[in-house]
């Protein structure tokens, strides 16, 4: 009897798209202050896209880890989605992407502690978002059972790419000042 590749399927695409939304997340959350389109997108907006995006992204990991632990093809139980080092399945790599999305999950949590916690300490914990990342690249590529197709690689060479070309624009490119209100003009003859 041939077992169900349901639940091994949708844990592939899952942890694909997982990735997928964590890159798009970390590259609006670069857009916030850089804004490499100048004026066309206002920060509070990015900034909505950029959290919107980085909850997905945690869904979609919530997704993963349960259609692993629903698939037959490795015994992955729910202790192993939050120990690191419990999946039998290449252990360091699956507790890499683990720790990853604990940190993401602490991350995401700091949104709403911000004004607790202070902007400095805020955005000190942010920069662990790289951490983060590299973790989830790190995991798909040494865990990934499509690690070793040729469009699993272009999609993290891309996803780091890109990640890289947004903060070295960051780091070079000075943020879009706000423009000053415009005063009326006076007309000639105006009381």
């Amino acid at each position: 009897m041939k077992s169900d590749p349901t639940f091994w399927l949708l844990a592939r695409a899952t942890g694909l798209t997982a990735y997928a939304l964590l890159t798009t997340s970390v590259l609006a959350g670069l857009v916030v202050k850089s804004r490499p389109l100048g004026r066309a997108i206002k920060a509070a907006s990015a900034t909505q896209v950029h959290r919107t995006l980085a909850l997905l992204s945690l869904a979609a990991v919530s997704l993963h880890g349960l259609t692993l632990v629903l698939d037959r093809t490795v015994d992955i139980g729910v202790g192993a989605l939050v120990v690191p080092g419990l999946a039998p399945y290449r252990p360091l790599w699956t507790a890499t992407g683990v720790l990853a999305g604990e940190l993401a999950l602490l991350i995401y949590a700091s949104f709403t502690l911000r004004r607790l916690i202070g902007v400095k300490n805020w955005r000190r914990l942010h920069y662990l978002t790289y951490l983060a990342f590299a973790g989830a690249t790190a995991h798909g590529l040494m865990a990934g059972s499509d690690s070793g197709r040729p469009w699993a690689g272009a999609l993290y060479l891309a996803a780091v790419g890109a990640v890289v070309a947004a903060t070295v624009w960051r780091v070079l490119v000075p943020p879009a000042r706000p423009t000053p209100p415009r005063r009326p003009r006076m007309t000639q003859g105006a009381t």
